[in-house]
This record gives structure tokens, sequence and C-alpha cells, in this order.
């Protein structure tokens, strides 16, 4: 057995977990939408066939007021719908358990019915949530209850209550938004009554044989917020409550540290769970960046919890522990935790999906099947669109000849690596080049594909995923010598002086600003330097991690000035749940950043710039565009010459800045109809 702890079973009295790996819970949006339980349910069920221990749904309000105006779990109707779901799970594996994520948004929910413990606006709110009374109080509770007894009658196998993340529940834990002083306020054994109550009459309503886990924040991140002793009272006083297992979370949504994001090493926070696992008596779950079955297994061998949840990585890849138990990890799509298509959408209101893996949540509309009739088919260039399409057609059956000029796959993802806290980025290259091998493709590296020789060879299709050239703005001494390509940057052709000035602050700017204003280790590879960089103390655990702890970060050497032509804030294009965490990280390292300005000429002087109709002179010696691309379509503008036709996929059919998700996604539903 390749992951003995992994894959042991757990026992938890009445029932058995088949093994420790969990499905976390994930919204996904299919919950609210026409046709989407039947879509959920071949979501679940897919990866319930494929071995998963147990399935966390994405969070259902107990009522209206909690709710996003999304799904509610509290009626026979609303039960029924869900029917579709566990019986689809059950089906699929009898013994892999689904459990239904009970969430009251609480002073989150975009609803101006929303409530809390007291009057207190979320940084992140809509609205002031209203301060709950007693009878407000005993509503909540029973609309818990209530949600926890139709989910049991749904066929679910148990339920989580989220007391975390800045929701409902939580914020009766922190001091801060519990400003009342009744017996729900003030000490901290009222100030947890609420989630023990909770927790108390949910357990009396549905029996001793249904799963009841409890999510709390562990580490909290929050200024202010819970203590370690607090911490341990909580998980102590659920358990005699009558939780069957505690699950560990590591954040409230408005916290200023990452806890997620690709930036964030690799199983950073599971010592704090393995502490909390050492002072309770009921299994402990663990999460956050936990991406691969031997990351699992370390976590668990070191006594840090006794299941692991892993919820991106099974959007990721829905065979990821099949993989892991057939000894096939090189063939594990691993989540890389770029947050664009799950969270990023998540947040946005849109369907949920996966950069790498564009079927998440589109299981009963996007299928690879096997070729009617199998064609020999050409894909010129290897990025991430022409890696998508090559696997996907090579696995429906189709002969596949990729390829690539130079001498690695990857494209711009090949770039993408080399920029400190995108490592991740490696085990995508790694996945697509073990399945092309997996797949027989034919893959030919250091070939430039001629128009001729594709004439020649005869190919039935022809795919141009050449991908994009950088754009050159029009700007006066643009061929000055001081003015480099972001690609020579980053593969170190070209020098970068003392003084730098960036042109272009969408996603490429942001990434070259942060390689070049770098040294020493990645924060994301190295736990320390991640703890010192976002003022996180493990060891010592102040309230919420971080109180009283300032982030240390190195300022660059460099003096670096990143500029864009639009009036709105730098960085705001960047992705919603991680770019926050970009523009504080290069404004903690001395980044200065422009906006609204006007490029006028690059001299020996430097970069001359107009902003509110003032002149200014940026004294450096290089100046990095990262203006943008252009499709690279020499060879498909080629073929056309020799009445040959052929599809544009990718950067060679719209360039995006580095957008791998819409590459990916393009390339893969047109494999899957050819």
């Amino acid at each position: 057995m390749n992951y003995p702890k992994l894959l042991k079973p757990l026992d938890l009295g009445f029932t058995t977990i088949k093994n420790r790996a969990i499905m976390g819970s994930m919204h996904t949006g299919l919950e609210e939408i026409e046709g989407g339980f039947e879509r959920m349910a071949a979501y679940f069920a897919e990866r319930a066939a494929n071995d998963i221990g147990m399935i966390i749904t994405g969070g259902i309000a107990p009522n209206r007021e909690s709710s996003h105006g999304g799904a509610t779990m509290s009626s026979d109707e609303e039960a029924g719908k869900h029917r579709l779901v566990t019986d689809a799970v059950h089906q699929a594996s009898p013994d892999v358990k689904i459990c239904m994520q009970i969430l009251h948004s609480g002073p989150l929910a975009h609803n101006p019915d929303c409530v809390a413990p007291s009057a207190v606006k979320s940084r992140i709110g809509r609205y002031v949530p209203n301060e709950l009374d007693k009878a407000g109080i005993e509503k909540q509770i029973e609309d818990h209850v209530q949600c926890a007894v139709m989910a049991k009658k749904a066929g679910y196998d148990g339920v989580e209550i989220i007391g975390s993340a800045g929701y409902l529940i939580s914020t009766f834990l922190v001091e801060k938004t519990n400003l009342r002083e009744d017996e729900y306020g003030g000490s901290y054994e009222n100030r947890i009554r609420f989630a023990v109550e909770i927790v108390e009459r949910t357990r009396a309503a549905v029996g001793e044989d249904f799963i009841l886990i409890f999510r709390i924040a562990a580490m909290d991140m929050l200024e202010g917020g819970m203590s370690w002793d607090e911490v341990v009272t909580l998980g102590k006083a659920l358990e005699k409550a009558g939780v069957n297992i505690v699950s560990t979370h590591f954040t409230w949504h408005e916290s200023a540290v990452p806890t997620i994001a690709t930036m964030v090493p690799r199983a950073a926070f599971t010592s704090v769970t393995g502490r909390l696992r050492k002072q309770l008596n009921v299994p402990v779950i663990t999460s956050n960046r936990i991406n691969m079955p031997d990351v699992a297994e370390e976590v668990l061998a070191r006594g840090d919890a006794d299941l692991v949840s892993m919820a991106r990585p099974m959007l990721a890849d829905s065979a990821f522990m099949r993989k892991a138990i057939e000894g096939r990890e090189d063939e594990i799509n691993t989540c890389i935790a770029c947050n664009q298509a799950c969270l990023d959408h998540t947040f946005s209101g849109k369907l949920t999906s996966c950069l790498v893996n564009p079927r998440a949540c589109h299981e009963t509309m996007l299928n690879y099947l096997p070729a009617s009739t199998p064609k020999r088919i050409a894909v010129i260039g290897a990025g991430p669109a022409g890696l998508a399409y090559a696997t996907v057609a090579a696995e429906r059956g189709h002969n596949v000849v990729l390829f690539e000029a130079s001498s690695e796959v990857g494209g711009q993802f090949n770039l993408a690596k080399k920029i400190p806290g995108k490592e991740e980025f490696y085990e995508t290259l790694r996945y697509f080049a073990r399945m092309l091998e997996v797949l027989g493709v034919d893959l030919r590296l250091n070939t430039y594909a001629s128009p001729a020789q594709l004439q020649a060879e005869a190919f039935d299709d022809i795919i141009i995923a050449t991908g994009i050239i950088p754009r050159t703005p029009e700007i006066e001494g643009i061929d000055h010598a001081k003015v480099v390509s972001y690609i020579d940057v980053i593969t170190g052709k070209k020098p970068v002086g003392d003084k730098v000035a960036v042109i272009g602050a969408g996603g490429i700017g942001f990434d070259i600003c942060a390689l070049i204003s770098h040294s020493g280790p990645s924060a994301a590879v190295d736990r320390d330097i991640f703890a010192k960089e976002w003022g996180v103390d493990f060891d010592n655990h102040p309230r919420g991690g971080v109180t009283g702890v300032e982030p240390v970060v190195a300022r660059s050497a460099r003096e670096i000035t990143m500029i864009q032509r639009k009036d709105s804030r730098v960085g705001s294009g960047l992705g919603k749940t991680t770019g926050w965490t970009h523009r504080l990280s290069l404004a903690r390292r001395g980044i200065n950043m422009i906006n609204g300005a006007r490029y006028d000429r690059v001299d020996d002087a430097g970069l001359h710039i107009t902003v509110d109709n003032n002149p200014i002179l940026l004294d450096v010696d290089t100046v990095i565009l990262c203006a943008g691309q252009l499709p690279k379509r020499d060879l498909y503008d080629g073929l056309a010459a020799l009445n040959l036709t052929a599809d544009l996929i990718g950067g060679a059919f719209e360039a995006r800045e580095l957008d791998a998700k819409a590459a990916i996604k393009q390339a893969s539903e047109m494999a899957a109809v050819i």
C-alpha cells in the first residue's frame, strides 16, 4: 500500500469512513441554477466512484436571512431535490459518505435581512446586520436543527456546521463582533453558548447514527480573534455537546493573510490542527494547500490530523484517489491553487469550475467520449492550449502529432513557473508531459512545423496553438537599448538594472515585479518565510495567530515603478480572491504604482510620462514591457496561402494576458467534439 495512513479506514463507532481523504466543502453555484441538482449529482457521483472517503457539499443556508438568495434546506420539498445528489453518490459507491454543510452567512449574507449577534458590519459585507434578540437567537438555533433534520431526510450521512470564516456562528465567538451583554455575550463561556446549543439540539434531533461535524477557525488570522485557549475550550465543549468530528479552518474572509492561494506553502497550517488534536478525543480534519497524496500522507503520519480535506484538488482531478490507490500519482492533474475558475467564480456569482480541468461542475455537458471516426491530427504548439487539445483528442482515440519549436512543453507556463509563488505550475507541466506519454501522443520537440511539412503529411485536421507574441506599444524611443521584453527578463536573456519602470500593470506586470523585487527562497515553499512575511506566529499563537505580529518583508534592492494607462486602481483587474495579496505583497516591498499615465518617450534620461497633465521623468536604467500580447498567426497565414484550413486555439485565437483558463477550456471543448 503506497499510502497506508491515507487509505486506512476511520471507525466512528456507528459507521466507517473508508479512507482519510475528504472532498471538502466548496460552493459551486450549481445549487441555484435550473437543472443544478442533476449536474451536482453527476459532479459528486464521479468523485465518489473514484474512491474518495467522504464528501462535504457546498454550503446550504438554513433559512432565508442567511442566504445570498440561493439554496436553503428547511422543507420536505427542498429535501426531495437533494435526494438526487445523495442517491447518485450512494449508487456510485455505497460506502462513500456524503455530508451537507450548513452555512449561515450571518453578516456576510447579501441580504438586507442578514443577522448577527451585534450590529457590526463586516469589512466585506454588503449590509449592517440586524442584531438578534432572544427570540431571534432561538429561531436561528431551531433553523439550524431543522436544516440538519431535513438533510438526514434527504439521505445525507451527516452535516457539517460551519462556525468559522466570519459567518454567523463565528461572529458570536469573537469579542470584536459580539458586543452583547446577555448570556450570549461577554465572557467566552457565554460567547460559545450559541454554537454549543446548536450542536446539542441538533444531536438530540438527528440521533446518534448521524455524522455531526463542526468547523472551527483553529487560527482565524484575525486581529483580536480567538486565543489558543479559547480554541481548545470551544473544541472540548463541542466534543461534549455531541460532535463526531471537529474540522479546522484557518481564516475569516476579511483576514489580511492568504491561506489557500498558490503563494501559500503546502500544508502550512496543519501543525495547528495537530496541536488541537492532542487536546480532543474526537477525530480532527485539517485542510488548506494539501494537493497531492504524498503531502496528505505526511500530514497524517506526523499526527497532525485524522482526516485530510482536499476540496480544490478534487475539482482538478475527480480520479485523484483512484490514481493514488493504483500508484499513478504522476497522472494526477494537480490543483495549482490559482483560484481563477473556482473561488474567483464563486465570489463573483459565476459557476465554479477549474482552470486545469474545465469538466469540473460540467460533467453532464463536457465529456471525452470515444471518437466515432479516429483522425490524424496535427497540433502546433505545446503550451496550455495545445497540451489540452492534444491530450483530450488522444484520449478520445485520435492519432495526434504535437509539434513544439522549443525543447520543452509548456509555452507560457514555462514563464509562469519561474515567478516566486507560482512554483505549483511545475505540477501542471508534469501532468501534461506524463499524459502525452500515457496516451501515445507523437511529441516532436525542437521542431518547427512549416506549412509545406504539414501539407506533405496530409493531416485530417490542423490545430494552431502557437500562442502569442508580446505587444510593443507605440512609444517614442521604444527601441532604446534600455527597453526589454518581459520574456527576456523571465528567461534571463536580458539584464535588469537597479532602477526599473514596468510598463503595464496586468497579471504579467505584477509577476515581473514579484520576480525582480524578490531574493532568496520563495515564501511559497518555506513556511517560516511565509509566516514572517504575512505576520503569523504559528508557535506562540497570539489571538488569531496574528495579533501584535508585524509582517516583515524585505524591501526590494531595486527602485521599481509599475505604470498603467487606465485610471482604475492598479491591480483592479487581478483575481477577486488573490489580487489583494499581490497588491499588498508588492506594496510591502516598496514598489511604486502609478495609474492614469501617458507614455511620452524613452531616452537616455529614462522614461517620460504624463500624469494629470504633469510631466514626470522616471530616472530608470531598464524599462520592461508588459503591455499585452498579440496572437502569433504566421503559421496560420502560411497555411491559408496553401489553401489549407486550420483551427486557432488559445493565445493564437485570442491573445489574453496569460489566460490559461480560457485557453484550456476552449481547447478541451473543441477536442471533445472533433
